[in-house]
């Protein structure tokens, strides 16, 4: 086993080395002059570059930045001078990771539940409801969704704030905005799980045993349909928990997706840099965790 999580660990460390150098790379790519203004004058912008270092050798300022990055410094903010990379995400990421974990809980919970059901009615009413609904969640936006909701909920009913994060009441709308994407993808792989297992010789000597129906389906059935669905909660969880750029836009709510909206549009480079590094990381460390869970309760997966 030590021997699998060492290799696990080698594969992300250098999944991060890479998107770190291709990250530094194509930012340096992107049109545009960061200091760019009507009243920034040359000399001006001169001393800008100078004193961020952007007037060095791109090479050397590849160098500079690992070499920052292996310390855990993102540099300052060139839009909002003063200001650490780190202390804007340390700011602003508890919002997204409070709107992420409140969004996750909703799409496990509810994904789940939907693809049990859709499952154990194969083939009835509520099993091509349950298919009609995640298709519909695959394949509508977040922001799509999030706009009617805020329409009939907030506007026309007015049964919830509009936008805004300051009460329970304000993250219902885009916890379930952002939920419904991963809620679907949920509920369709486990509904597939359900069946793909539900004539497995096991399943028909627990039948041959005796035991009724809720006991092969929470003893047996339900658990090992559980294994697939650890292949996609890696990349789900990263995504939700980290927030939404567009939700945490349309809700006004303060967390990393604004700071990474105007980043771009005032091409702060290491504002961008550090926002896209700290998302990268963040998914590759759950794929990591995932992937050690996975080989905890599947012994098969340590000996490849």
């Amino acid at each position: 086993m030590l021997k699998y999580i060492v290799n696990r660990l080698m594969v992300a460390l250098v999944a991060m080395f890479v998107l770190a150098s291709l990250t530094f790379f194509l930012m340096r790519l992107v049109p545009g002059d960061p200091f760019a203004g009507p009243k920034v004058t040359v000399e001006v912008k001169e001393r800008l570059r100078e004193h961020y270092g952007l007037d060095k050798p791109l090479a050397e300022q590849y160098l500079i930045y690992m070499g920052n990055l292996a310390r855990g410094d993102f540099g300052y903010s060139l839009a909002k001078r003063g200001h650490r990379v780190n202390t804007i995400i340390a700011d602003a990421f508890p919002a997204s990771l409070d709107l992420g974990i409140r969004a996750m809980v909703i799409a496990i919970v509810f994904g789940l539940f939907f693809g049990v059901v859709a499952a154990l009615n194969r083939g009835k009413p509520l099993d091509y409801l349950t298919v009609v609904l995640v298709l519909v969640g695959i394949s509508v936006p977040s922001f799509v969704l999030a706009g009617i909701l805020q329409y009939y909920l907030g506007v026309h009913l007015k049964l919830l704030p509009v936008a805004r994060y300051e009460s329970f009441l304000h993250t219902l709308m885009p916890a379930f905005a952002l939920s419904l994407g991963t809620m679907a993808t949920i509920a369709r792989y486990m509904r597939a799980s359900m069946l793909e297992i539900v004539n497995a010789d096991y399943i028909k000597t627990a039948r041959a045993k005796g035991l009724n129906q809720t006991q092969i389906v929470w003893r047996h059935q339900l658990r090992n349909a559980l294994f697939p669905i650890l292949t996609i909660l890696g990349p789900a969880v990263a995504s939700v928990l980290t927030g939404s750029f567009v939700i945490e836009t349309i809700f006004a709510i303060p967390g990393l997706g604004r700071h990474f909206v105007l980043a771009m549009q005032n091409l702060d480079y290491t504002l961008v840099l550090g926002l896209t590094i700290f998302f990268g990381f963040f998914l590759i460390a759950m794929n990591f965790l995932v992937d050690i869970a996975y080989g905890l309760i599947d012994p098969r997966i340590r000996h490849r």
